[in-house]
């Protein structure tokens, strides 16, 4: 679809069922630029921090969207999922807690993801 992709698209999710369209677009943009060969890297902050554990995107749900624990599958087959660390320790969540490729990494991490030559960060 989109061809060779030497970019990477760095997408950070502030919102979770407080927020739910506006989660379900970053999940959705982010699982069809990885499911279209773009290198991904989703970032949960803020509520959406709770998608991190096992069993949170499949309790999420949206009318006429697509479901959650789906577009986190993708994401984690293809990128990176990164749950930042204040957020993942204002809710207790540690790396021992979260679903097998998520990692935990601060703004240090994320800076540096969106400050990569090529790279293209979009909040939601």
């Amino acid at each position: 679809m989109l061809g060779v992709m030497a970019r990477t698209l760095v997408v950070k999710a502030t919102a979770g069922a407080d927020a739910p369209e506006r989660c379900a677009q970053a999940f959705t943009v982010a699982a069809t630029a990885a499911a279209a060969g773009v290198d991904v890297s989703l970032w949960l902050t803020g509520e959406s921090t709770w998608f991190a554990l096992p069993g949170r995107a499949q309790d999420f749900a949206l009318p006429h969207s697509a479901p959650l624990a789906e577009l986190l599958h993708v994401i984690l087959t293809t990128g990176k999922v990164t749950a930042c660390t204040q957020c993942a320790a204002r809710r207790d969540i540690g790396q021992d807690d979260v679903i097998p490729g998520v990692r935990i990494a601060g703004a240090a991490v994320f800076v540096e993801e969106a400050m990569t030559e090529g790279a293209q960060a979009l909040v939601y």
